[in-house]
């Protein structure tokens, strides 16, 4: 199928999808779920929308302080000799959809330039519609939107790959890198490419992660070896760099702001903190009672790109914010408070029943974080705490990265 055959084809799913008829080939996956998105937030598919660019000293406020200053040789190096020998240009963005940089073909950025595709503007997708930039960030997947696939029509001349790029350090999504140009020049190849490249840039934060651990361990180990009972040295995302007197830990949960002092943490009780360059010794308390069990759980799905978990009791209250695995499953375990087994956890995300390796290593993971309120055989959440669900406004924007069926269902079926 050429160009101008796959165009057409394009542009009648979306027409149908305009108007509610079905066609014989419906669109991928992704781009349905955002067509979906744009209609029910209301957007004009036949008008060009967009914001005001930001002023050049907040774009380089946010490059500053972005993490994605960290890796940007990395995506120069894999990406701009290719883009502007393709006639491409590549953009990286926030998680905001701000274009921070954008370098490649001369030609295609003057075309940029009179499409708004310019350092500072906003291509999240609730403000322009399905394209490489915003669609990854919301379904947190490699994504490629060609011609007819993006939702407002003034965008069809172009096609771009975008894929998103998630901190190894902290599991938060820091922004998105995109390969974009005219529609001629559309290669099937580029969303591999980008993806790859992108996975690159991952791995050179996970390189730079390994040498804090290393600088903040030097500083840690003499410090540990002085103390009895039970203590470790994290950095500021509680990744452990020492410990002594208890076995190795994976990553320990800390909450969004961390202070000196005592402090209960879920998966150790109560602890006492102080700051170490690079992170916190943190020591168990011995002498103290474990923490009355907690009260109340809030799993929180208003935000489709934050979803967040808040645990409180009479030992106080801590917020964690959730991975797009973790926030699947604790969904499903709120939906099915008398529990779930592992093959049944496993058909609920992957229809495949056969999985359970995978679910057991990400529930455990989430047990680490939430020792206290997850039970097993089968998992659930224990008996005594009280679980609140906060769903989106949208029932449609419910974890809209997630393809669990379960999850893909309840979209569906929500009013």
């Amino acid at each position: 199928m050429d160009t101008a055959e796959a165009t057409r084809l394009l542009k009648g799913m979306r027409d149908a999808a305009l108007s509610g008829r079905r066609t014989e080939v419906g669109p991928r996956a992704d781009i349905s779920e955002s067509w979906q998105r744009m209609m029910r937030h209301g957007m004009d598919p036949d008008r060009d929308c967009r914001a005001g660019v930001l002023p050049l000293e907040e774009t380089e406020r946010r490059r500053l302080s972005s993490p994605l200053v960290e890796v940007l040789p990395v995506l120069r190096e894999g990406l701009v000799s290719i883009a502007e020998a393709a006639h491409h240009i590549m953009v990286v963005a926030d998680t905001e959809g701000r274009l921070l940089w954008r370098e490649g073909s001369t030609a295609v950025l003057r075309k940029g330039d009179s499409h708004g595709f310019v350092v500072g503007a906003d291509w999240n997708e609730g403000r322009v519609g399905t394209n490489g930039v915003g669609t990854p960030l919301v379904s947190r997947r490699p994504t490629q939107v060609h011609s007819a696939e993006h939702f407002v029509s003034t965008h069809h001349m172009w096609t771009c790959a975008g894929a998103p790029i998630t901190d190894p350090r902290s599991g938060r999504l820091i922004g998105v890198v995109d390969i974009s140009g005219p529609l001629s020049t559309m290669h099937p190849a580029t969303l591999t490419l980008v993806s790859s490249v992108a996975k690159l840039a991952e791995a050179e934060l996970r390189n730079r992660h390994f040498a804090s651990l290393d600088r903040l361990r030097t500083v840690a180990a003499p410090m540990l070896a002085r103390l009895s009972g039970r203590a470790l040295a994290v950095d500021v995302n509680g990744w452990p760099a020492a410990v002594t007197g208890m076995a190795p830990t994976g990553r320990l949960p800390l909450p969004k702001a961390v202070r000196a002092g005592r402090l209960w943490l879920p998966a150790l009780g109560m602890c006492t903190l102080e700051p170490l360059p690079g992170g916190w010794l943190v020591r168990v308390d011995e002498e103290r009672p474990e923490p009355v069990a907690a009260g109340r759980v809030v799993l929180d799905l208003s935000r489709p790109r934050r979803p967040s978990v808040t645990v409180s009791g009479d030992s106080g209250s801590w917020a964690h914010e959730l991975s797009p695995r973790h926030a699947e499953l604790l969904y499903v375990l709120a939906q099915h408070r008398d529990g779930r087994t592992a093959a049944q956890l496993a058909q609920d995300l992957f229809e495949d029943p056969t999985r359970t390796v995978t679910v057991r290593a990400e529930m455990s993971r989430l047990r680490r974080h939430l020792a206290q309120i997850l039970a097993h055989r089968p998992y659930r959440f224990t008996e005594e705490v009280e679980v609140e669900l906060i769903e989106p406004e949208h029932p449609g924007d419910l974890l809209p990265q997630s393809m669990a069926p379960l999850v893909r269902r309840a979209r569906r079926e929500l009013p």
